[in-house]
């Protein structure tokens, strides 16, 4: 089974890591003459709190960092990483940390090299002007302890596009992220709703400094984005126009070259559209290198459409007589429908699961307002309620989001989880209020007589008890890659931490199988078979080996 912690943003940083620092682009910088390139000065108020002239970051109580952020390209660039600069350097070492884990091989990343120095020689033409400004920007506050690997700018910009080269390079086992939309009949107030879990996780340490980011541009619409430091493409977002955008990844063919990042498009389009039609008019511009579903919900349309876009051709799916949009990790447009790929997806991954799941929830809950959309994003059943373990990718909420947000654009409101995961307080920004004439540099941004109470969940002896099954199935990761012997205690505490959860009885199979208890080999994948397995192939892998122990138990 592929470890859920290989996501594709991760795995693509490893080829910034052993590619780009000898890249032909290694010499490109953007056109920065039109602009005034005078580095901010930040005043520190405090520990959490820092003020550079109308633009301002602090951390609220709910621990997310609230960055506010208004200018020309590169003063948004230069302001954010003044600003987040200590954040963004930890954010590196948190990821080249990581990187040596993957692969530390120094032979194996020269092999690679070649190729990836190919791969990436184009990927600085098709970033726009506007974002490559920003990003130089934001580049000038990186660490130069990483200077030997590439020049800062370089490493920033291909950063950006990390979650879409490994996307393609590997064509790892999907993350699991799930959004739905509501209107009309469907929602509470008849006005559009969205929500959506953005499931990624590389180590708890990635999403401490989670980041509601405010930018306020001199071309386009103010907009939010939850993101984290350096990062400007956008993941999860509402304009001031109440437009929102939200992207999950698909099954993707390998291009030949690097396009535009997926973050960059739905940034743009962020930015820049009001409505459904110009965010359809901007996705048709811009070439990308991976396939993924932008899912875009438009206050002066009142409804959601999927944008579904791959490397050789893009499809808009508008529901037909609906008043709600569901999207997991699949296509579902006209254009995609004899797609190997796409049915090899919903046939073998747990996205089709997830998205029957969305659409009984939603069922059952036929009016959404933001409460039930929480309840839905931190649900950890599965069909029909049946338990499914914690952490399995089968459950909307699988434990390991970066955040989980709430749109409702006519209002132009939004709410965003707080740590851990989607567990935490939802905190509710009222974009009315931060970009009028009225708002406060240091004030938290935060409407909290809107804010949604952390999930009941965290205080329970069950995640208590999920927290020591993470530690635990990361020891027996370690035991079976070593081949170690462990005490007889260690399996039956290990599987009661997470008892309906099919990978603890996996695992241990395998421990017994390596040490040729074939009998307990046998019980325990039994045990895993008869409860709710992520994937097909993993299925099939653990009937495998039960073939194989009752082969030698004969």
């Amino acid at each position: 089974m592929k470890s859920r912690v290989i996501y594709f943003f991760f795995i693509g940083f490893l080829t910034l890591l052993i590619s780009c620092g000898t890249s032909k682009s290694k010499h490109h910088k953007p056109d920065l003459t039109a602009f005034n390139n005078s580095k901010p000065v930040v005043t520190k108020v405090s520990d959490t709190v820092f003020i550079s002239g109308k633009n301002s970051l602090l951390k609220n109580k709910q621990g997310l960092w609230e960055l506010y952020v208004e200018g020309d390209p590169l003063e948004i660039g230069l302001t954010t990483g003044a600003l987040t600069d200590s954040l963004l350097q930890k954010q590196q070492r948190i990821f080249f940390s990581k990187v040596t884990d993957f692969i530390p091989s120094k032979f194996q990343q020269k092999l690679l090299r070649g190729f990836l120095q190919w791969y990436n020689r184009k990927l600085y033409l098709n970033v726009p002007d506007e974002y490559q400004t920003e990003i130089y920007g934001v580049s000038e506050y990186s660490s130069d302890e990483f200077n030997n690997i590439a020049p800062k700018y370089q490493r920033g910009l291909y950063l950006h596009g990390a979650h879409d080269i490994g996307h393609a390079l590997q064509d790892l086992a999907l993350v699991g992220c799930s959004s739905f939309a509501a209107w009309n009949e469907k929602s509470e107030d008849g006005n559009l709703i969205l929500a959506r879990n953005f499931d990624f996780y590389v180590n708890d340490a990635f999403a401490e400094n989670k980041i509601a980011a405010f930018i306020k541009p001199k071309e386009g619409y103010p907009f939010m984005m939850v993101t984290w430091p350096g990062m400007i493409g956008a993941v999860s977002g509402i304009n001031y126009e109440g437009l929102t955008v939200t992207i999950n990844a698909s099954k993707s063919k390998i291009p030949l070259s690097a396009k535009t990042p997926i973050s960059i498009l739905t940034r743009e389009i962020l930015q820049h559209a009001k409505n459904l039609d110009e965010a359809i008019a901007i996705a048709k511009k811009r070439k990308v290198f991976v396939s993924e579903s932008i899912m875009v919900g438009s206050a002066n349309d009142n409804k959601a459409i999927l944008i579904e876009v791959s490397p050789n051709k893009m499809d808009v799916y508008d529901v037909p007589n609906s008043d709600q949009l569901i999207c997991s990790n699949h296509f579902q447009g006209e254009s995609f429908a004899t797609d190997k790929r796409n049915l090899e997806q919903i046939a073998n991954s747990h996205s089709e699961y997830r998205f029957e799941r969305m659409q009984e929830l939603l069922s059952e809950n036929p009016k959404v307002n933001p409460e039930i959309a929480s309840e839905i994003l931190r649900n950890k059943e599965g069909l029909k309620n049946i338990s499914l373990g914690f952490g399995n990718e089968k459950a909307l909420n699988q434990l390991l989001a970066h955040h989980g947000i709430i749109f409702k654009p006519k209002e132009k409101l939004v709410w965003v989880s707080a740590n851990p995961f989607q567990l935490g307080e939802f905190v509710c920004y009222d974009l009315n209020l931060i970009f009028g004439e009225s708002k406060s540099n240091i004030a938290s941004f935060q409407s909290e007589n809107l804010n949604i109470a952390k999930d009941p969940f965290l205080e329970s002896t069950a995640f208590q008890n999920f927290k020591k099954f993470k530690v635990e199935d990361h020891k027996i990761d370690s035991i079976l890659d070593k081949k170690e012997t462990i005490s007889s205690e260690f399996i039956p505490n290990y599987q009661s931490l997470n008892p309906d959860y099919w990978v603890v009885y996996y695992k241990a199979g395998l421990y017994f199988y390596q040490k040729k208890e074939f009998l307990q080999a046998k019980l325990n994948f039994e045990k895993a078979l008869n409860l709710e397995i992520t994937t097909v192939p993993d299925k099939e892998k653990i009937e495998k080996y039960l073939k194989k122990v009752k082969r030698k138990l004969q």
